[in-house]
């Protein structure tokens, strides 16, 4: 399939740049995958398409405040973005400007409450860095750092805490799990009270997730890799969901290749811990997931791609033009469907 299957036309205005007051009165498009028929509704009625013995199955990766900004030993400004921790003080990060961050310059944040040492230029020119401090690193970073907004916010965040999901607990996405950003503890309280089974997966999100297709042929993508874990508990929650005929339902597509990474071809789940770079595309056969909470994704990118895997190409796009035509908000910040 080619990358230009997957455009639509999105007017910028559609681009949601700030949360709504209340994260579950977002609008919910109802989605039925197998006739592409949409309903209009809203987030907070979601428990009426859960059935008792379903089983929601939610990431609870937790976004650093990865985003740091300081000053070159030389004085001049630098900002960077942690990607991912090597051990020992070391992570991965973006850089700018990059062509100042050379190995061996310092780099210092917070009046040198945080030091950094740039050891390495690695592939994607992307930097190893070498940090120094007194205490507790996710402290001064809680104190320091910004939430690294997608690209498509150009606001400023009033509140971190919107970036979060309310059951955001292990540190480690540079990026949120967006579908779970609807969710408030009220509406997971009568999910539960419903007989809905909740389940936690971990899939810590990288900014390859903004990365655009650049090939033509999707099919020669190269897709990024992201660290998951499903712990026993979890794996036994969702087969024995599946074994007493509830639906396994992914909020997000975190969710949804966390689970398809790890399931076999009875879509049985087990204890895992390890990385993924699952590519789903039209054509592929699911095997755990049965209906899928998402929002509303960029065209031509892997997200789109994968939900149109789910729920059919012709289908999705049909509910992308009539999303565009009823000004539902788009991407993080914005709108959500439910398609099962």
């Amino acid at each position: 399939m080619k990358k230009s299957d997957f455009y639509f036309e999105l007017p910028q205005e559609l681009i949601a740049q700030t949360p709504l007051e209340r994260r579950d009165s977002s609008r919910l498009m109802k989605m039925d995958r197998r006739t592409g028929a949409v309903e209009h509704r809203h987030f907070y009625e979601l428990p009426e398409f859960l059935a008792p013995g379903d089983c929601l199955v939610m990431n609870d990766s937790r976004v650093l405040p990865a985003r740091l900004f300081g000053k070159r030993e030389t004085g001049g400004a630098v900002e960077i973005v942690l990607l991912k921790e090597i051990g020992g003080g070391v992570w991965e990060c973006l850089t700018r400007p990059g062509k100042r961050a050379n190995v061996g310059v310092k780099l210092y944040f917070g009046d040198g409450e945080l030091v950094g040492t740039v050891k390495e230029v690695v592939a994607g020119g992307n930097r190893l860095i070498q940090f120094e401090y007194d205490g507790i690193f996710m402290e001064i970073l809680e104190r320091l750092g910004k939430m690294p907004l997608p690209p498509y916010i150009k606001e400023e965040l009033q509140d971190s805490n919107r970036y979060q999901t309310v059951y955001a607990r292990e540190n480690g996405s540079a990026a949120a799990p967006t579908a779970g950003l609807h969710f408030t503890p009220e509406l997971l309280k009568r999910l539960e009270e419903k007989g809905v089974i909740l389940s936690y997966i971990t899939l810590h999100v990288g900014l390859g997730t903004f990365r655009p297709v650049k090939e033509e042929d999707i099919e020669d993508h190269e897709m990024h890799s992201e660290y998951c874990i499903i712990t026993k508990e979890t794996a036994d929650k969702i087969n024995a969901a599946k074994k007493n005929g509830g639906r396994v339902i992914a909020c997000g597509t975190t969710s949804c290749r966390t689970l398809e990474s790890v399931s076999n071809e009875n879509g049985e789940i087990s204890e895992f811990s390890g990385w993924t770079d699952i590519f789903i595309y039209p054509g592929y056969k699911f095997k755990c997931m049965d209906a899928l909470i998402t929002n509303f994704h960029l065209p031509e990118s892997t997200l789109i791609m994968l939900v149109s895997a789910f729920a059919g190409r012709e289908h999705v796009l049909k509910a992308y033009k009539t999303a565009v035509e009823e000004k539902y908000r788009f991407f993080s910040f914005g709108d959500a469907m439910f398609i099962g």
